[in-house]
């Protein structure tokens, strides 16, 4: 393994895909510099990914709703064909010596040139309930790793349970740079919250009902997400009671040192219940509050929450139920149990999903060059 080998990896669709592309990267780099890493996918993603080393080739991406919208017959007819062709060309070229996907939008078309052109294909599932993308790639894919221990639809024979992979820099404690970064006080437990990487609006507008209230008792890093951040910082002017805006720390997003310190000073996380965070909070030993999307492909946010609370690691709360009441009632309840919470939370993560999944990469193709 002198030369440079190739390794494609392609998945799209949110950051609950690319990020654990990013720490699987992270991770090979480690055992193996000198191991050439190339994505495939949708564009969005191109720009985050190069500055991670990864050589990178956007696709078009299409996809087929679950419901009716005249961008199906786009997609269909036009965008989908032509990833399918820019896929097989870009791995024809590339000819990577294994293919690693993710699943989401634009994965299908390049673990499917894949099949045609003989390289063999990993591929990572997130959820307890996997996407369309991944369900058909399983047919063809020599492993399949998995997060959750019960995950629907895989020949059982090929899957390794490895967990979600995250980033472990993630990990790292350094609360002391958290009060610089957010201006914190610390007289109150901190509360953070997030509404994933899109954000939203049902989280903001619940937190926006109690805010005033909230504050009293704490201190609140909030996330809203790119489309709902302009909009509050106009409302907090004529809403946010006098003496309290010190209390709240509002953010569109954080990148990965802000994260990363709202993280390590937080008491209590609530948040959506994707893969990403569920892990990511489980490995940091936080309780949380976890709120499923609705509308998550196959019900799996759902599916995630209910498993994660069977741990004892948190609360699961249906979108449909927060009312005014909820968030300091919950938030009360759940640090009254913190340090139970947090042993659960410890139990069920697996922080060195990344390094396993990149061990049996490293693994499987020495053994077959």
């Amino acid at each position: 393994m002198n030369q440079k080998v190739k390794i494609a990896f392609t998945g799209g669709g949110t950051g609950g895909h690319v990020m654990p592309i990013i720490a699987i990267g992270r991770e090979i780099k480690k055992i193996n510099p000198e191991f050439e890493l190339h994505y495939v996918g949708p564009k969005n993603y191109c720009a985050e990914l190069f500055k991670e080393g990864f050589i990178s080739h956007p696709i078009i991406s299409g996809k087929i709703r679950g419901y009716f919208s005249l961008l199906n017959a786009v997609d269909l007819l036009f965008k989908i064909p032509l990833s399918f062709a820019q896929s097989f060309f870009i791995t024809l070229s590339v000819m990577p010596k294994l293919v690693f996907s993710k699943g989401g939008t634009g994965s299908l078309p390049v673990t499917f040139c894949a099949k045609i052109l003989k390289i063999p294909v990993f591929i990572h599932e997130s959820d307890s309930s996997p996407g369309k993308s991944n369900r058909i790639t399983a047919k063809w894919a020599k492993k399949i790793f998995t997060s959750f221990e019960k995950t629907e639809y895989f020949n059982p024979q090929k899957i390794i349970l490895a967990g979600n992979p995250i980033r472990k820099e993630l990990l790292e404690r350094k609360g002391e740079e958290a009060q610089k970064i957010f201006n914190l006080s610390f007289k109150k437990p901190v509360v953070l919250i997030s509404g994933g990487s899109l954000g939203s609006t049902a989280i903001n507008d619940a937190i926006f009902s109690v805010l005033n209230k909230l504050l009293e008792n704490y201190e609140v890093i909030h996330i809203s997400g790119p489309g709902n951040y302009k909009k509050m910082i106009v409302g907090l002017r004529a809403f946010l009671g006098k003496g309290l805006r010190e209390h709240y720390h509002l953010y569109e997003f954080l990148n990965e040192v802000q994260l990363k310190n709202a993280y390590a000073v937080s008491d209590i996380i609530i948040g959506r219940a994707g893969a990403s965070s569920i892990f990511e909070t489980a490995a940091l030993g936080k309780p949380s509050i976890i709120i499923p999307l609705p509308s998550s492909a196959h019900n799996h946010q759902l599916k995630n929450a209910y498993a994660y609370e069977k741990s004892g690691a948190a609360i699961l709360k249906e979108q449909s139920n927060l009312g005014p009441n909820f968030f300091m009632g919950e938030i009360a309840n759940v640090l009254s149990q913190k340090e139970k919470m947090k042993e659960a939370a410890l139990r069920f993560a697996k922080p060195d999903a990344a390094e396993i999944i990149a061990k049996e990469i490293k693994e499987y193709l020495r053994s077959k060059i």
